[in-house]
């Protein structure tokens, strides 16, 4: 497959952006499409608009070579990648599972409706539900009728003259720009064909090896891969509930138990956040219909995690202001209550060293707290102060490291940022092991 093909990429986040840099330092023409004007006004600099690794040279050289374009609409291409958001629907109901918001999806595949042409590639990167790469085709088929074969008895698709597969992304925040290339992928086309054409491409950019199989089975894979990781993590965070209230030192413990040579405990936290494992073990529960009971059942123990930081802050702070008032007995002059303690928030990202706030329980940790006591601030180190924080009318207020640390009586660590490591800080509020030798 010949380089000088053109490319339109749906979505310029975490995924769309460096993906569109990459193909186009790979002397692809790459038309990028975003919604956000700021975005696309700040790629055509030459710049980048979320933080990653290496990206900014990536851009900068692709814009420059004027292989790189973003726009605010699609464009005719050879080959169209959708990598779009697939949140889910949140519910007031207690207990209910979330269910998946392919939303975006199909707003992606009708928006490049009117550009595909007979023996292009359409591929959905975006981590979906078993399912959704037919339903781009079938949307594909409603619009383009022309370019598809369909069964008058069943409705369902025989023949197509496009092909369209799903290769969803695996890569990991602040080494995309490597796993990118190195990685292997998993190419999954709704036909044989739309498999192999989809994955020739690949392999024109991926070092790592392209495995073939179908659409669904793509699909779940990526599902599989972040649920199996969720599994893990709530073990971990599991044993540290279970740790505080033995009164044992979870690190060590997790550092002797992985002696075992068949052990690998992950590393406990404030909860999992992130577009991947936080979302995608919900699209299997949804589906699963009461099938999935371990998956939910881990699911829900990382959902808890942050609760149960949020009771463990709480209670701290009732702790200070006993032994405060025990010490001093300082009171307010104007209200006579007693004096509430100034507490510093470390980190609001899903995980250290990004700026990445999907589905973070960090910043819905901080959220909380923010709303039921006073004096809270919050540090995170990877968004200027000065950058709005999309916290949804959050009362947030961010300081620097530097004043936080200075002007606060209680420190509160969720994220190992490497910024917040080897601090001298006498706390025990530390639910990351950011402070541990």
């Amino acid at each position: 497959m010949h380089t000088d093909k053109k490319i339109c990429i749906i979505g310029l986040g975490y995924i769309g952006l460096p993906t569109a840099a990459l193909l186009a330092n790979r002397s692809y023409h790459v038309h990028g499409v975003d919604i956000n004007q700021h975005a696309v006004d700040t790629i055509n600099r030459g710049e980048i608009h979320i933080v990653e690794p290496e990206l900014d040279t990536f851009v900068r050289s692709a814009v420059n070579s004027g292989k790189l374009r973003a726009d605010t609409v699609p464009a005719e291409a050879d080959i169209f990648i959708l990598a779009v958001p697939t949140p889910f629907h949140h519910t007031d109901i207690p207990d209910a599972c979330p269910s998946p918001n392919i939303d975006y999806v199909i707003a992606a595949t009708r928006s490049i409706a009117p550009f595909v042409r007979e023996g292009n590639i359409v591929i959905l990167e975006s981590t979906s539900p078993v399912g959704t790469t037919d339903k781009v085709a079938e949307v594909l088929a409603e619009l383009c009728p022309e370019l598809f074969d369909i069964d008058p008895a069943t409705h369902n698709i025989q023949n197509s003259k496009l092909f369209v597969a799903h290769c969803p992304e695996r890569v990991l925040p602040g080494h995309i720009m490597r796993e990118l290339v190195e990685n292997d992928r998993i190419v999954g086309g709704v036909t044989p064909e739309a498999t192999k054409a989809t994955a020739e491409f690949y392999r024109t950019f991926v070092e790592g090896e392209v495995l073939e199989t179908d659409a669904k089975t793509a699909e779940m894979a990526k599902l599989t891969e972040n649920s199996f990781r969720d599994v893990n993590i709530a073990f971990a965070n599991e044993l540290s509930m279970l740790c505080d209230q033995f009164g044992i030192d979870t690190l060590e413990l997790i550092r002797l138990a992985n002696r075992h040579p068949r052990v690998n405990i992950l590393q406990p936290g404030c909860g999992v956040g992130g577009h991947c494992i936080a979302v995608d073990p919900w699209f299997i529960v949804d589906a699963g219909k009461g099938t999935a009971r371990l998956i939910e059942t881990a699911r829900r123990v990382n959902d808890y995690k942050s609760e149960w930081v949020i009771e463990k802050v709480k209670n701290a702070v009732a702790e200070w202001k006993l032994n405060s008032s025990s010490r001093h007995s300082e009171l307010d002059s104007e209200s006579q209550k007693i004096k509430e303690p100034k507490i510093a928030i470390f980190g609001l990202a899903f995980k250290p060293d990004i700026d990445d706030l999907r589905e973070s329980p960090a910043l819905y940790i901080a959220k909380r707290l923010t709303e039921e006591l006073v004096n809270v601030v919050c540090v995170e180190p990877n968004i200027p102060l000065d950058t709005e924080l999309k916290t949804q009318n959050s009362k947030l207020k961010t300081t620097s490291l530097e004043t936080a640390l200075a002007d606060s009586d209680l420190q509160v660590f969720l994220v190992a940022h490497k910024e917040f490591k080897n601090l001298d800080v006498q706390t025990e509020l530390d639910f990351c092991g950011v402070l541990s030798k």
